[in-house]
């Protein structure tokens, strides 16, 4: 793999990232995102930190599903885009809907571990707050919270690995249970550097508009939005999160052709390490 076959990947990725129909695709997947996101910030408003903190990642790690189906459709439909085959867009996404349910349970086991770090890290609160010696386990136990929250930032940097691996291997091939991990794991074998490399170029265009509309959202967030109930901050976010979405929509696209054209260097190259 060099510089120029990046290149080529990466430029083609752009160049199908831009079509309407795909588009509306990732925008309604980010809308029920957005949807879980807004609705838990606002359950979140006036709640003790603990359910806070839960209901900052919760809708982070049940979006991934939302995505990863996502991704999968979108990857199909790539595959199809760069082969130059004409099939309608209702017949391959009617097509793809048993492999894009089938992916669902591949989300499920970062959730239900971020709820057992979520039920320990309420225990750590509950002894806080135990009268006269809270302070001392506040104290001498901080580096647990500590870790406890970190792990559940390393599990939403696990999803977007999963995102970008996983659904190219079971959007480009058949949907098996045991097989999709499998096969990521035989792919980057040999070359997790190059993996982790293509994952990280992979999110620079998406971390800049992230990083652009949130800057924008919280700016406004300080400068305009005055909600001081539940459900007027809910709304407020609401209406803000559609043209996020919109502006999100076609990076979204192009991460998930990205992760299919890196999928298929690394198929390559895997295969020239072999043979060789």
């Amino acid at each position: 793999m060099s510089w120029i076959d990046l290149e080529k990947c990466f430029n083609r990725a752009i160049a199908y990232s831009f079509s309407k129909k795909k588009w509306l695709l990732a925008f309604m997947a980010l809308v029920l995102c957005g949807i879980l996101i807004v609705f838990c910030r606002a359950a979140a408003f006036g709640a003790c930190d603990w359910v806070a903190m839960s209901l900052a990642f919760l809708p982070i790690l049940l979006s991934s599903g939302i995505l990863l189906s996502l991704g999968v459709m979108l990857v199909r439909i790539y595959s199809h885009e760069t082969k130059n085959l004409t099939l309608p867009m209702r017949r391959l996404v009617a097509g793809s809907m048993d492999i894009v349910l089938g992916t669902l349970y591949l989300s499920l086991p970062p959730i239900l571990i971020y709820l057992m770090l979520w039920i320990v890290l309420g225990f750590f609160y509950l002894l806080c707050t135990l009268p006269g010696i809270g302070d001392f386990f506040s104290i001498v136990l901080a580096f647990a919270p500590f870790l406890l929250i970190l792990s559940s930032l390393f599990l939403c940097l696990f999803n977007l690995g999963l995102l970008f691996f996983v659904a190219p291997a079971v959007g480009l091939q058949s949907l098996k249970r045991l097989g999709a991990a499998q096969r990521v794991v035989i792919l980057l074998k040999g070359q997790i550097f190059t993996g982790l490399a293509l994952f990280f170029i992979a999110l620079v265009p998406i971390a800049l508009i992230v990083g652009l509309l949130s800057l924008a959202a919280i700016l406004t967030n300080v400068s305009f939005l005055v909600a001081e109930h539940s459900l007027s901050v809910a709304l407020e976010w609401f209406f803000i999160m559609i043209p996020f979405s919109a502006i999100l929509a076609p990076v979204v696209v192009f991460f998930f052709n990205f992760a299919a054209e890196c999928h298929w260097l690394l198929q390559r190259r895997s295969q020239t390490v072999v043979s060789h």
